[in-house]
């Protein structure tokens, strides 16, 4: 009897092993997937300061096209650091293949096949169209590239194991780009797109659950700073109802708010990229939070 159940915990033991490798497998876009493009360069600026690509990998503050990374990122799971994305060959992206690039971005894997953390925020990037990717890869290698790798990230125990943050991809990583809607207006759609997908706001603009995932039903309804101190507004009809998509540009531009205020903190370095896109996308990611149905988010904790 006690051999059967030995023979029975064994097969189960197996069992689960092999599932969860095959749920955890890391998945990467094949070179033959991409077919032929001719970079845009100008595009590829655009992506880059929509992304806020050097608020997270810059390591100058007098030069924020030196993406040597480095900074940090706390989080209840553990603190990351900002790998080095800049075209260094050896400490940066300088020998990436275009595929791996993509399969980063969109799939949120390594070119040695592991999985990335998801506080580099590919589930939003996923959305982004792989042309715009490959636009964004081309103009990163036209930057200087910087010696030197980030610290490595510091995980307790289980979340070290990347292996298993596959189980948290098939929750949160759904594979699907953007969809435009054929019923709202051409600039409302780019707007969409921008925050959505490069832009990623909701990434800090929601509250998150357990396990690290943006709780959908509140998408943007602010929440406790993802990196553990403050709190972040709400951005959806609730928190921007005295707001004018006008109001919403121009902070934008500027990080003026409409009570003659500033924005500060994570914020401040957000507009330092936005002030850098055109007036046309500016607005019209104005025209599109200014859309957005109000949602209650979670209490703002009282001052003390």
């Amino acid at each position: 009897m006690l051999r059967i159940l030995v023979i029975a915990a064994t097969l189960v033991l197996g069992t689960g092993v092999a599932v969860f490798f095959v749920l955890t497998e890391p998945t990467r876009v094949p070179a033959a997937a991409l077919g032929p493009h001719t970079p845009d360069l100008a595009n590829g600026r655009t992506m880059f300061f929509a992304g806020g690509c050097a608020s997270c990998h810059a390591s100058s503050k007098e030069d924020r096209t030196r993406l040597g990374g480095g900074a940090p990122l706390h989080s209840p799971f553990g603190t990351f650091h900002a790998p080095n994305i800049s075209p260094d060959p050896n400490d940066g992206i300088g020998r990436w293949s275009e595929a791996a690039f993509v399969t980063a971005m969109q799939d949120g894997t390594s070119p040695d096949g592991s999985h990335y953390y998801p506080a580099f925020p590919y589930t939003s990037y996923q959305r982004m169209e792989t042309a715009d990717i490959r636009d964004l890869f081309a103009f990163l290698k036209t930057l200087p590239p910087v010696q030197g790798r980030a610290p490595d990230h510091e995980m307790a125990f289980p979340f070290s194991v990347r292996r298993g943050i596959g189980l948290w991809k098939t929750l949160h990583l759904d594979g699907l780009s953007f969809r435009p809607d054929p019923t709202k207006s051409a600039a409302w759609n780019r707007g969409a797109y921008l925050v959505n997908g490069p832009g990623h706001c909701a990434e800090c603009h929601s509250p998150r659950n357990a396990l690290g995932g943006v709780v959908a039903s509140q998408r943007f309804a602010g929440g406790p700073n993802p990196e553990g101190e403050g709190f972040v507004p709400n951005i959806t009809g609730k928190g921007l109802a005295s707001w004018s998509a006008k109001d919403i540009a121009y902070m934008l531009e500027t990080g003026d708010l409409p009570d003659g205020d500033s924005v500060g903190g994570t914020m401040a370095a957000v507009v330092r990229n936005t002030r850098e896109l055109s007036a046309q996308d500016r607005d019209a990611m104005a025209e599109y939070l200014k859309s957005l149905p109000p949602v209650d988010g979670p209490p703002k904790p009282e001052r003390k």
